[in-house]
């Protein structure tokens, strides 16, 4: 059974920062392609970053260069670190794993205040 938990959500000032962690079970990691999404209150979801079963990165343009994926293959899990942070990065995240199919955690908030 694949499980993804998320942590790390808070509340923080622009220009803040906070680290994002993701907890998998189920998946053999380094085989898995993991990533980072969020919903913001009316909107879409939309990705944010990705790392490949080969450790290869990638960021959408809104966030690159203030955040930075990564992951322990040893703990299984993923994180992002989220520096200079903008009220614009007000969501809800969420950690994705692609396995046998598309798997999603529960979530955490963040909210960056002005």
């Amino acid at each position: 059974q694949v499980q993804l938990v998320e942590s790390g959500g808070g509340l923080v000032q622009d220009g803040g920062s906070l680290r994002l962690s993701c907890a998998a079970s189920g998946i053999i990691f380094s085989r898995a392609g993991m990533g980072w999404y969020r919903q913001a209150p009316g909107k879409q979801r939309e990705w944010v970053a990705t790392i490949t079963s080969g450790g290869s990165t990638n960021y959408a343009d809104s966030v690159k260069g203030r955040f930075t994926i990564s992951r322990d293959i040893a703990k299984n899990t993923v994180y992002l670190q989220m520096n200079r942070l903008k009220p614009e990065d007000t969501a809800v995240y969420y950690c994705g794993g692609a396995w046998d199919k598309m798997y999603w955690g529960q979530g955490t908030q963040v909210t960056v205040s002005s």
